[in-house]
């Protein structure tokens, strides 16, 4: 008698227990959509905002060494602005289109590297189908009923008297 209460009890919390977690999430699945989206856009935000960081890093350098070498804007300003160099007798190199779509392929592909954010499971975006979820809403509920109806403590039982 004792063994067969033991069973029961382990019965109804394995069947509980599945049909809580069956009903919960399919109350609950646009709420874990919500929250895979929301660490999806942290992850991006996070990426974005080192990136930020370091680029404001790298122009304090530029500031600091400009402010040491005051000679470093003639020799930046014309690759920067586009000017022509006014020194007579240097030839000073361009840049051809395909040399500079390669640095900027190189300077992007750091970003590329940052693709593998989390994503939405598959499971979650099956189950937030309306038909599913009313299915899954059910099913958690017919297992909860299952457990409080076959698994209740068994009736004491009555023994008459002769």
């Amino acid at each position: 008698m004792r063994s067969q209460n033991i069973i029961r009890a382990f019965l109804f919390a394995v069947f509980f227990g599945i049909g809580a977690a069956t009903l919960g999430g399919s109350v609950l699945c646009n709420d874990l959509i919500r929250y895979y989206y929301n660490r999806q856009m942290l992850k991006k935000t996070e990426v974005n905002l080192s990136r930020l960081k370091s680029l404001n890093d790298d122009y304090d350098a530029l500031l600091q060494q400009l402010e040491k070498d005051p000679n470093l804007v003639k020799r930046i300003a014309p690759a920067t602005i586009g000017t022509e160099p006014a020194e007579e007798e240097t030839i000073y190199p361009r840049a051809t289109p395909e040399q500079l779509a390669a640095a900027r392929a190189a300077l992007t592909e750091d970003s590329k590297d940052h693709a593998t954010e989390p994503t939405i499971p598959d499971w979650i975006i099956r189950c937030s189908r309306p038909s599913r979820r009313i299915l899954l809403f059910f099913a958690g509920a017919s297992l909860i009923l299952i457990s409080f109806i076959c698994f209740r403590p068994a009736p004491p039982s009555r023994r008459q008297l002769p």
